[in-house]
Parts: structure tokens; C-alpha cells; sequence
């Protein structure tokens, strides 16, 4: 049989929609998320702790960081993980820089905190391996970047709604996009177009590869779906438990695979993190 994910545990902290979870590259015990309550949390990964209601705690809040006035869009840590990044929705009039988009940054670090404006972009993800920066956007397009220059490489369309989200493969070579219309599209990014698409059936809010298996990770408004792209074909649907309120719409708004690709963080719109772990055969 393939690999299998399962639900590990969960991690508690947020009080509003986690909108984006970043691992550490030498996988540490330590992840940081940001939300839509204007924080971000720095965990601690305890693994086989219990909580008080009972359900593992996969990892416990070790500090928040505040400061954003507004919803923290997204956060990123430096490659030696003393830095945290942090980006809000911005409501000011536009700053144009870089790649002359609006908003505002914030650098958080141990025993002091500097911020400034950067482009504002609906989803932005460094190239590992070239010097390239992909965008997607509220107009329906996705744009490549050269990072030493800030030049625009090209412009890939093919998308019927806003892209809320982009991804980048773990080799340099593809870019994953999706968005309104419940549909990822693979882009090969030397040649700069598209290769084939991948339905999703609903909104798409943000999408992941995985690190050392040929998987790609959507989550969206119905479910996480992982892609085997060499099939092409959902090989599993992840969906956690079933909220206890009617009015609540539970969903996976952001995620990320640990570095040795074992384990799968999603958080979701009720503000906790829940966590996935593959389960070879």
C-alpha cells in the first residue's frame, strides 16, 4: 500500500484563522504560525504531550509576538531560524517598492523589532534554487520574477478567478498556483507555461509539495487534497473532525511539511493547528 497520512494531533493557540505556518530547515522542535488575531506564535513541538481536554498537543505556545494592527497575512523564518518575518493585509495608501505593491513588514526578533514597507503580494514564494520570485494576484495572473533585478520574467494566465496562493517544487522547476476558481495549475518555470491542471472542486486557499515524495498538497474550502502527480490522481482526502456548531465553517486556510517531509501542519479557520503524519507501508 502507498503512503498514508494521519491525524497526529493538534496545536492551540490562535483565537482566529491561521494564515500560514513556517517549519524550520534543520526540523528543529520549533514552527511559527501567524493569524488573523494580529499575532505570531512561536511553538514548541512537544509530540507526545496530553492536553487538558484530553486530545494530543502535537506543540504549546512558547511566545506570541505582537505589533501588527491589523490581520498577519503570512511569516517566514530565515534560513539559520533566528528570524521571523511577518506580513499584514495592508489598509494604507500604496508604497511602491520592489515590486511596487502596498503593505508593511515586520522583523521580529530576540530584544528588538524594525519594520518597513515591502510589496504587498496575494501569494509570494522565493525560488530555492534560481533567482526568481513568483506572484499570484487578484487579477488572475501569476508573474515570475527576477530577483536581481526586481524585473518581470514573464506572466503566466490561464486562471478564471483570483490566485490566492503559489507554490514552488522542491527542485526549482515547477510552480503550483490556485485560487477562486478551485483549480491548480502546473507551470514549468524555465519555459515559463503551463503543463496541465488539477481540479479541486473548490476554493483553493493555499498548496504545499512535499519535500521528498512527488505529492502536491492543496488546501481548500471542502478538504486537503494530496496530489500524486505522477498519477495525476488524489491519493488521499484529509479532513479533520466535524465542528460542534452548525454556523461554523470549518476549512484549511494554510500548510506546511516539516523538512524530512514526516509530518504535515494545516491550520485551520477555528484558529488551531492540526497535524499529519505519514504512515508508510
Amino acid at each position: 500500500m502507498a503512503d498514508t497520512l494521519v491525524l497526529r494531533g493538534t496545536m492551540r493557540g490562535h483565537t482566529d484563522v491561521v494564515t500560514a505556518i513556517a517549519t524550520p530547515i534543520d526540523n528543529s522542535d520549533r514552527i511559527v504560525s501567524s493569524s488573523r488575531d494580529k499575532s505570531v506564535l512561536v511553538w514548541k513541538l512537544t509530540k507526545d504531550a496530553a492536553s487538558a481536554g484530553g486530545d494530543a498537543a502535537y506543540g504549546v505556545p512558547q511566545r506570541r509576538l505582537t505589533g501588527h494592527s491589523h490581520f498577519v497575512q503570512d511569516v517566514v523564518l530565515s534560513s539559520d531560524g533566528q528570524f521571523a518575518l511577518s506580513d499584514r493585509v495592508g489598509l494604507a495608501r500604496p508604497h511602491h517598492q520592489a515590486l511596487e505593491h502596498p503593505g508593511r513588514v515586520q522583523v521580529h526578533h530576540p530584544g528588538r523589532r524594525r519594520s518597513h514597507q515591502l510589496g504587498q503580494l496575494r501569494a509570494l514564494l522565493p525560488s530555492t534554487y534560481q533567482p526568481l520570485i513568483v506572484s499570484g494576484s487578484w487579477d488572475r495572473t501569476v508573474k515570475v520574477w527576477n530577483l536581481t533585478n526586481c524585473k518581470l520574467r514573464c506572466t503566466l494566465t490561464g486562471h478564471a478567478g483570483y490566485v490566492n496562493t503559489v507554490a514552488v517544487s522542491p527542485d526549482g522547476s515547477l510552480c503550483a498556483s490556485g485560487g477562486k476558481d478551485g483549480v491548480t495549475l502546473l507551470w514549468d518555470l524555465a519555459e515559463g507555461k503551463r503543463l496541465y491542471s488539477l481540479d479541486a472542486g473548490a476554493i483553493i486557499h493555499a498548496l504545499c509539495f512535499s519535500p521528498n515524495r512527488y505529492w502536491l498538497c492543496a488546501a481548500t474550502q471542502d478538504s486537503v487534497k494530496i496530489w500524486d502527480l505522477e498519477s495525476k490522481s488524489i491519493v488521499q482526502d484529509l479532513k479533520p473532525e466535524t465542528p460542534t456548531s452548525k454556523n461554523q465553517m470549518l476549512y484549511c486556510t494554510s500548510l506546511s511539511w516539516s523538512i524530512d517531509g514526516s509530518t504535515l501542519f494545516t491550520g485551520y479557520t477555528d484558529g488551531t493547528i492540526r497535524v499529519w503524519k505519514v504512515n508508510p507501508y
